[in-house]
């Protein structure tokens, strides 16, 4: 890693803030609420989350494939008391978006034209693909602030620098953002901080001896000091295949054995014990039920880092 890259690295994790929030280190720090948490060919649960500081009703959503139909389920659940469409409008403060695939970024695009003005972030080349093949007049609306005219300017881009911590408007969480390779193109993972506290999220990515690429490495070893401080609450990865699935159709994506291997890449660099009980919140899975199943039943058999899995739920609460 050049040493530029690590200084930065360095002072995003231990440098304080200019501001401070009243939120402790211990404890639960962030709620989020799973819109989607499925891949493929479900187009009422595909992948979303909903984050907040604990506590308050100031979310990012990381991920926008699915909303109104998730935020639905969770009304039902009793986590939100107010109508879904004023939950996007008032709630959701900005949509952080790992990569352009429809699987990721539909909900956020049919619910536009009821939405509120807001930021989108992401990274240069999927601002790209929004500003020029989604949020157009022929395959839609322009409802952002660049590209085709007229401009409706609901939706401002922000394009993120993998060297960068943002402040995110409307809340109290920063977030940085780290590239991933997702078979023919770049993906990303979101380290998001409140206080000391954080948790990762990251986007479709392949394993890096499949991929030819030192991504995820390289966000192992940026994240491995708040693993081993304890101050990383949570990472959610995907696992969209079984391990039948052959290495060369995987398409940028992840089986049980190819986790597992990236997670001993990981406790190499912060100690076995120190993964013992780290939550890891499994994404993406892609039906059928039955290969989702397979899926989960090869993720606990091969878990011999006692990491701690947790299969989310739709509309369903995490308090972490």
């Amino acid at each position: 890693m050049h040493g530029k890259y690590r200084l930065i690295i360095f002072l995003c994790l231990f440098i304080a803030p200019c501001y401070t929030f009243s939120q402790a280190n211990t404890g639960k720090a962030f709620s989020v609420v799973p819109l989607g948490v499925e891949g493929g060919i479900d187009e009422s649960n595909l992948s979303a989350y909903m984050v907040a500081v604990k506590g308050t009703n100031n979310y990012i959503c990381l991920d926008a494939g699915t909303l109104y139909y998730g935020i639905e389920h969770a009304i039902r659940n009793k986590v939100f008391s107010i109508p879904a469409e004023e939950v996007i409008k008032k709630y959701i403060k900005g949509y952080f978006i790992s990569h352009a695939h429809l699987d990721h970024v539909a909900g956020l695009i049919i619910n536009s034209p009821d939405d509120s003005a807001k930021n989108i972030y992401a990274l240069a080349s999927c601002i790209e693909t929004l500003r020029t093949h989604y949020f157009t007049w022929e395959s839609w609306a322009n409802f952002a602030d660049e590209g085709e005219a007229p401009l409706l300017k609901k939706y401002h881009y922000d394009v993120l620098i993998p060297d960068s911590v943002i402040v995110i408007s409307g809340t109290q969480m920063t977030v940085q953002a780290f590239p991933l390779s997702h078979g023919n193109l770049q993906s990303t993972a979101f380290l998001v901080r409140s206080n000391e506290s954080y948790i990762l999220y990251l986007g479709d990515t392949g394993p890096d001896e499949v991929e030819k690429s030192h991504n995820l490495h390289l966000l192992w070893e940026a994240i491995a000091p708040i693993v081993k401080s304890k101050q990383l609450k949570a990472m959610f990865i995907e696992t969209s295949f079984p391990d039948e699935q052959p290495d060369r159709l995987l398409f940028g994506h992840l089986t049980p054995r190819w986790l597992m291997k990236e997670m001993d890449d990981l406790a190499g660099l912060t100690g076995q014990n120190t993964l013992k009980g780290f939550n890891v919140i499994i994404t993406h899975t892609k039906p059928p039920q039955a290969k989702i199943n397979l899926i989960k039943k090869q993720l606990l058999a091969e878990n011999r880092l006692g990491l701690h899995l947790i299969f989310p739920q739709q509309g369903s609460r995490l308090s972490l």
